[in-house]
This record gives structure tokens, sequence and C-alpha cells, in this order.
């Protein structure tokens, strides 16, 4: 894991104060092949996917998600000072399953906020799989600066899979799990149970998302100029 950078600990912080929830939504009943995700094969023991409520770990995970994503994008922009959009480019190829989902989940965002953007492509900031695990779906860093978002499957069924896909995504853009918010909060995750249908951020989601790209980006091309 990477080492955090200080020119964003003002961002990150401000991202770990929100309060979000791990993703939760219902998937196709296919079955399941072997994982795609690089850490898949190393799940601990099965927790309780109507229960998760997530740890100091897991917001680790996603602060430094976050950052790698942050870190990635800004150095892309540093190198072309002329773009003018903050764009996050991702690649679903390793999750064909949920490609539906993920388009969902991308057009979501894309309305709900106006500092960043998300777009498919080649050379992405971060990356989809699908598989089984039991720590249910979640976003992590490769260790390598970039970041990466699992789907599981089993998760995926029980809940909305355009929500557990949309959540998990708010990860990518700075929002933290909070699991006891009700379910017009996407970061919610699961802790409204698999009832909750809403796969959209709320306002002061969208809100701090826009705000972290506004002023965390910043600091971030200000490091890496």
């Amino acid at each position: 894991m990477r080492h955090p950078k200080t020119s964003l600990a003002a961002a990150l912080s401000l991202a770990a104060a929100l309060a979000a929830v791990p993703a939760a939504t219902a998937a196709p009943a296919a079955a399941a092949p072997a994982p795609a995700s690089p850490a898949a094969a190393a799940a601990p023991a099965p927790a309780s996917y109507a229960a998760y409520a997530g740890s100091a770990e897991d917001a680790k995970a996603n602060r430094a998600f976050f950052e790698a994503v942050m870190e990635s994008v800004a150095e892309k922009r540093a190198a072309n000072p002329g773009a003018l959009a903050v764009t996050v480019v991702y690649s679903a190829t390793g999750a064909p399953t949920f490609r539906t989902q993920i388009a969902r989940s991308t057009q979501i965002w894309n309305s709900s906020v106006s500092n960043v953007k998300l777009q498919e492509g080649s050379n992405p900031d971060f990356r989809y799989y699908e598989g089984n695990d039991s720590r249910g779906s979640y976003a992590s860093t490769d260790g390598h600066g970039r970041g990466y978002i699992f789907l599981d499957y089993r998760q995926n069924q029980t809940y909305n899979s355009t929500r557990v896909t949309a959540h998990e995504t708010g990860h990518v853009l700075g929002l933290p799990d909070h699991y006891s918010g009700p379910c017009s909060e996407l970061m919610s995750g699961g802790g409204p149970g698999p009832s909750c249908q809403n796969a959209q951020p709320n306002t002061q989601e969208r809100a701090r998302v826009d705000y972290l790209w506004r002023n965390g980006l910043a600091a971030a091309l200000a490091r890496v100029s």
C-alpha cells in the first residue's frame, strides 16, 4: 500500500468524515465463475451480507482508493494542462456480467456531479472485477497506484445491483461508507436491507463529491506539477 500524501490529507480527512455504507444489490442468478479480482482469492472468513457494518480497515482502504485515483488523474492532467474537465477513466473488461449496471452507475454519477466525470477507456485510473468473495463487493487499491472495484455475485443477487455498483463507485469519488444511513443515502449500502432499491446519491453526497474534486484535485495538481 502506498503511503498517504500530505498534499491530499485535507481532502481525504473530509471524505473520511462523511458517513457511508457497503454496497448491496441484486445481480444475475447465473452460476458464478472463479473470482476475477486481484484480491478475491485471499478472502477472509464469511461475513453477514445483511448486517455487514464495515471496519476501520475498510475505511482505510476506501480512503487509499480515493487517493490513488485522484493522484492518477492529477498526473494525467499535469501532463495535459489544457484539459478542462476532470475525467476519471475506468475499465469494465474484468466485469462483463455487470456491464449494464456499470454503465447505469456511470450515468447516475455523471448526471449528479459537475466537477468530475467517469468515462470508460484505455489507461484506466481504476478497474471493475467480478467474482465470489465472502466480503461482498468492495473498493480497494491494487498496490501500484491504481484502484479497483470488486463486484460479488452473491451480494449482487441479494441487493439491487445498480445500487451496489453506484455505491462502490462512490468510493472512487471519495465517499466513505455510512451503513446506519437511510435508503435515500447511497453510501448506506446494505444497511437499509435488500428491499432498498435506491441507486441515486442524495444532495449531500453529490455536494461532497463536487467539493472533494474541486479542492482535493487542486492540491494534487500542485503536488505533481
